[in-house]
Order: structure tokens, then sequence, then C-alpha cells
């Protein structure tokens, strides 16, 4: 039987649909049960027979951090897929992204251990690469220093990624994934989701910056091959194009059929908008948005490769154009902007 963590985000509802329609015996660990209705919703999104593939799944409420309800999940296992992360770019989040990243990953890998799995896939995140020197493609031997300007959720990832490969020098048969920005649908309101609403609703702003995109189905795609490979011990960058905000903005825009946005937004106008959404914060009229680590990531260029993947096991990744057009007519059946 399978484990996956992490059941219920972009990344494991989108595996839990290829591994049920593989006919995999799959158990998911989810800390909420009320969170199935994603993992369903996300199924109709490709099968007719979404009720049918849901019911194969074993439900198991638990949590990395809870030893007990995780030892329990891994009853019978052979194989695991760790998924499970809190994703955030609050400085405020730091503990509560050490404890859930770093310490959960480290149950896990110990539990793989003292289980005897097969094979861990580890989902990681170009944010535990190194950056990029003279402008070059950044790739999995960039190395990662210690910076003031990383954000907490990069340290998370980099000690979370630290975790794996200690179990791996400890015998564990592991495959590590660092995909770039996924792009997939369903998830409105929370990482590309939210950038996703934001230009449907009508962005007037573009920042300079520029990164790696990838479909969520390409994501899931190659970490299924790796687990059913004979790699191990490797670290693989998933990334399809690498694009400027401003690009993948007005391909949303295009594909939403709303204006682009056509403001730049300056350094100084930046750190206005980081201080009223501080201050908005702190009066509890919203939820903060917009921080320093957040307008750093916006402003910066990060180009990433992924000749790895390609050699090691032939992958072709989906256009994110075709990707973004296929999101945006899967929002525009969902979400009424007003």
């Amino acid at each position: 039987m399978i484990l996956v963590t992490g059941s219920t985000g972009l990344v494991g509802s989108h595996l839990l649909y290829e591994l049920t329609k593989k006919g995999e015996s799959v158990r998911a660990l989810i800390r909420n049960s009320k969170k199935i209705d994603l993992v369903k919703k996300m199924f109709l999104y490709y099968s007719n027979d979404s009720e049918k593939l849901i019911q194969k799944i074993d439900w198991v409420e638990g949590d990395i951090l809870d030893l007990y309800s995780l030892e329990q999940a891994f009853s019978d296992i052979k194989n695991v897929y760790h998924c499970a992360a809190i994703v955030s770019f609050d400085g405020k989040d730091k503990n509560q992204l050490i404890n859930a990243n770093v310490h959960g990953t480290e149950n896990v890998v110990n539990l793989c251990l003292s289980n005897n799995i097969e094979k861990l896939c580890h989902v990681s995140s170009i944010a535990s690469l190194g950056e990029s020197l003279n402008g070059e493609l950044i790739d999995e031997n960039s190395k990662w220093t210690s910076s003031k300007s990383h954000s907490a959720y990069s340290v998370s990832k980099f000690k979370s990624e630290m975790e794996v490969w200690r179990g791996i020098k400890e015998g564990l048969n592991a495959v590590i994934v660092n995909p770039s920005v996924i792009l997939g649908p369903g998830f409105w309101n929370s990482g590309s989701g939210s950038l996703i609403t934001k230009v449907a609703k009508g962005m007037k702003y573009f920042t300079t910056g520029a990164t790696g995109f990838v479909d969520v189905r390409d994501v899931v795609d190659v970490m299924v091959r790796l687990m059913k490979s004979d790699i191990s011990d490797e670290r693989f960058i998933l990334n399809a194009e690498n694009m400027n905000y401003k690009t993948l903005f007005d391909k949303v825009a295009e594909a939403m059929q709303v204006d682009k946005p056509k403001r730049k937004a300056t350094k100084n106008l930046l750190k206005v908008a980081v201080f009223l959404d501080k201050v908005a914060g702190m009066l509890r009229i919203k939820k903060r948005e917009i921080t320093k680590d957040i307008i750093r990531a916006s402003l910066s260029v990060s180009k990433y490769s992924n000749e790895k993947v390609k050699k090691a096991i032939g992958k072709t990744f989906l256009p994110i154009e075709s990707s973004i057009g296929e999101i945006a007519e899967k929002f525009k059946k969902e979400v009424t902007i007003s």
C-alpha cells in the first residue's frame, strides 16, 4: 500500500487521482475529513468515475507531528509520498514552518527507516536551491547558502530536505523533487491559485521579477515515474518554463478575457503596500497578503534548468500557456467575480 501525506493539497489531491486511476492501493493521511470534499472536486475535473475512485482510498485522520497517528498510518505501507508542508511567506509563521516542515519531515523519515519502507518521494521546492550566479540557470548542484535574504519558508524547506538526505545516509531509498511555482486548478485562494484570482479580479500592477512555472500534472507524473524507477538518492528540479511575472499575468488575463496589468510596481510603491498591508493585519481588517519576503521574490529574477529530469526519464513538460488556458476555463465555471 502507498501512503500519501498532504493528500488534500494541490499536489496531494492530484497524486491521489493519478494513483487511484492506475489501480494502486492508497492510504491518504488527512488532518480534517471535511477537506475530502476538495479532493472530490478535483477528481471531478478529470473523471466521470470520481466517486468510485474516491471510495478506493483508505482515509486516515492524523498529523505528521502526531507520532501516534503517523505510526498508525504507516501500518502495512511499502511506499510513501511526502507532500505535506506549510507554505507561508509571513515571517511571523517561522516557528510554525520549522515545526511542520522540518520536524514533520523528520518524523516521516524516521518512520520510513523503522518500517523498512521500500521508497520515499519527498516534495521539496526550488526555495531550497541555491541562487543564480551571474544570471546562469539554477540546477540541482546550485548550493544553498545561509543568508538573511532567505525567507522562513526557504529555510524550512532546505532543512526539511536535509532530513531526507540524513535518512538516505542511514539507508533510506528516496528521491526528492524540487518543483518551481506549481500551477493547477481548484485552490483559488492559496498559492498560485490566488494569483489567478487576483488577475481575474482586475490586477492593475505587475512586478519585474521572473521564476519558473510547472503544471501540477507534470509534477505528479514525474513523482510516480521516479518512484517506479531504479533511481534513488537524487533530487530533480521540475520546471516547465522560466517566465517573468508580467508575461504570466498577461497570459492569465488573456485566458480570463480581462484587462492586462499595465502599471509597473516600483520598489517604493511596494514598500508602501507592505506597510499598509501590515497595518490592516494589525487592525485585523484582513489577513496579511503582502510581506517583505513576497516583495523580494516578486522582484528577483531566477531561472531554473530542467535538463536533469529530461535526461533521466525522458520527461517532456506541458506548455504553460495551455496549462493557464485549462485552469482559466475551470475558474470561470466555478468562480463569480463581482
